[in-house]
């Protein structure tokens, strides 16, 4: 039957399918159970589990009852003129009082708004369902204005509903609070300003709460004055400047700082020449620091410039320094005015008088600046001047590597007490190459040596590095062999074997160990210096002892291009000779080592002892063969 019952009450299916009131919440599936079948026009169609509907239970609804709602009969609240619901459209029924439907649970759906809409409209947010007043709920301290003192004795309506000017009209014309919106901004919204305008009108400037009578000098706002409080100002008591006895009465002079301040630098805060006031090196806010900066002091006769504009004032501007009279200084006792021409004015010589008697003297400013004291601003372009020019390697040097107090590698400093507090050696003893670096020569190549050169290590190498020298082979013309031909393409150690030493990987003097030496004294003037003898000795009787420059020159070892058959030797080629090769003559043969060698002496010279006639009547030729 419930499918039956909807199809007819559809007012009951609409509150079943959105959850409301006693059919939505409780989901009831048998309509019987409640509704039993009719039984006549009069018979009550409701079976009140409680035994009557004001034994209802009215929180089944959603809607529990509190309050004075408890008091009212049921009749009062469920009428046709209260049935604002969408569900009121759908009830069928001639007499609509005989319905429990169609009630709103907002209180405006049964009360008049009694604000007319000027605050929200949930009533509960302020009221209660006890009484409508007093507010209760409402809490004036979440508002945008909370009373506090003064205030807190003040009724509603004294500042809600001022007859004549702050209402809305009710029933009948009558006069109704406003609470909203309402004016607070200023006190001249409430109050009357007896001032009438001239000190403005924000009264809290010079009043409080707790009463109009009397100022509160911490409320005052000295900022309308002609002398607005700031900074240090703020905290001064009121009496400071102005007469205890007659809190507002004549007004203290305030054009300039000295109006009421001392000068405590005795007159020397100068700017140009001319005595300034304090304000145009402090403020308000505190006496120290002083607010003079760094931009500031580009006016002044030094600006600062580099890591001077780092250094913080008391470094150039020293408290009580003991070589100024206090009474010069003031009662800040700071040093103000300053020597600042040179920079030993206010720095010392960090090189102990290193410098003195040369042509820069001791002036800071010739090798540094204001950017900082190191790096130095001394170029390698001005080392050029000095007796050794940094060329190569020696422009890659760190300065300290050759000036610092400890030189790594190096001999140490002659004296180190007199460096000063750099710890540098501006000047050093000579510039020649062996000062630094070992000689593996050991001087036979520099001046006083067995071969003395022009420019010594310079001669044979170059500052960009020891290693491969400069020497080129025409260079090498200047010493006592010349290369010629094939000696030009020759490694260097193949003559020299020197050079097959491990080379040190450092050049230094005070590296550990010995280097290798590099004399260069073996004798190369004679082949036989360098080379093998290829002939065994075979030409040694010759006037010339063999010499391998009689046969061969310097260019190849094979031809043997300076050997003149008919010249040199005791059988002159001629006719068909010239055309044999030397091999068939000059056989190669084993010698007592194992080892090949060609046969050049002694070789037969007649004619039989290579060549032999007819053979069975047949002219046979044969060169360098015996009979069989």
């Amino acid at each position: 039957m419930n499918e039956r019952c909807l199809a007819c009450h559809e007012e009951i299916g609409w509150q079943v399918q959105r959850d409301l009131g006693l059919h939505g919440r409780e989901k009831l599936e048998d309509c019987a159970r409640c509704h039993p079948d009719h039984a006549g026009v009069d018979f009550e169609l409701i079976a009140w589990e409680e035994g009557s509907p004001q034994q209802f239970r009215h929180d089944r609804t959603g809607w529990p009852l509190q309050g004075k709602h408890l008091t009212l009969e049921c009749h009062q609240c469920h009428k046709p003129e209260l049935q604002k619901s969408a569900v009121a459209g759908l009830l069928e029924r001639e007499n609509a009082a005989r319905s429990w439907l169609g009630l709103e649970r907002e209180c405006v759906s049964c009360h008049v708004d009694y604000h007319q809409g000027s605050l929200e409209s949930d009533c509960t947010a302020c009221h209660m369902a006890t009484g409508w007043k007093p507010a209760s709920r409402f809490d004036h301290a979440r508002s945008t204005f909370p009373v506090t003192d003064k205030h807190a004795d003040v009724s509603c309506d004294k500042c809600h509903l001022i007859p004549g000017k702050i209402f809305q009209a009710g029933d009948a014309g009558t006069e109704l609070p406003r609470y909203r919106p309402l004016r607070h901004e200023d006190c001249s919204d409430c109050h009357r300003d007896p001032h009438q305008g001239r000190l403005g009108a924000t009264c809290a400037g010079c009043h409080v709460a707790t009463g109009f009578k009397g100022v509160s000098a911490q409320a005052f706002d000295h900022s309308r004055t002609r002398f607005p409080l700031s900074g240090g100002h703020r905290s001064v008591d009121c009496a400071k400047c102005h007469d205890p006895e007659r809190a507002w009465g004549k007004r203290p002079p305030f054009s300039t700082c000295e109006s009421c301040h001392a000068d405590p630098h005795a007159g020397r805060a100068t700017l140009a020449g001319r005595r300034v006031d304090c304000a145009v090196c402090h403020d308000d806010r505190n006496f120290r620091p002083s607010t003079y900066s760094v931009t500031d002091h580009e006016s002044s006769p030094y600006p600062l410039k580099g890591k001077h504009a780092a250094v913080k004032c008391e470094g150039c501007h020293p408290k009580n320094p003991s070589d100024v009279p206090a009474v010069e200084l003031g009662r800040a006792a700071v040093l103000i005015r300053r020597d600042h021409e040179k920079c030993r004015d206010c720095h010392d010589d960090s090189h102990a008088g290193q410098l003195a008697g040369t042509r820069d003297g001791q002036e800071c400013e010739s090798c540094h600046d204001v950017r900082g004291f190191k790096p130095s601003t001394y170029t390698v372009a001005r080392h050029a001047g000095t007796k050794l020019p940094l060329e190569g390697r020696h422009s890659e040097a760190e300065c300290r590597d050759c000036h610092g107090e400890i030189r790594k590698n190096l001999p140490p400093l002659p004296d180190v007490r007199t460096l000063g507090e750099a710890r540098v050696a501006l000047t050093l003893i000579d510039a020649q190459c062996a000062s630094c670096h070992h000689d593996p020569h050991a001087g036979r190549f520099s001046a006083g040596g067995e071969r003395p050169r022009e420019n010594d290590c310079l001669s044979c190498h170059d500052s960009t590095r020891f290693r491969p020298s400069t020497l080129d082979v025409e260079g090498h013309g200047s010493f006592a062999w010349r290369l010629e031909g094939a000696h030009r393409t020759v490694p260097c150690s193949l003559c020299h074997e020197e050079l097959k030493l491990p080379a040190p990987t450092v050049r230094l003097l005070k590296v550990e160990g010995s280097p290798r030496s590099l004399s260069f004294e073996a004798d190369h003037l004679r082949c036989a210096s360098c080379h093998d003898d290829a002939h065994d000795a075979q030409f040694a009787s010759r006037t010339d002892g063999g010499a391998c420059e009689g046969c061969h020159g310097e260019s190849a070892f094979r031809p043997a291009t300076r050997f003149d058959h008919d010249r040199d030797s005791t059988f002159s080629l001629a006719g068909a000779h010239r055309d044999v090769d030397c091999a068939r003559c000059h056989k190669t043969l084993l010698d007592a080592t194992g080892a090949p060698r060609v046969l050049y002496r002694p070789v037969p010279q007649r004619c039989r002892d290579c060549h032999r006639s007819s053979v069975g009547g047949k002219e046979i030729s044969v060169l360098g063969e015996s009979p069989s």
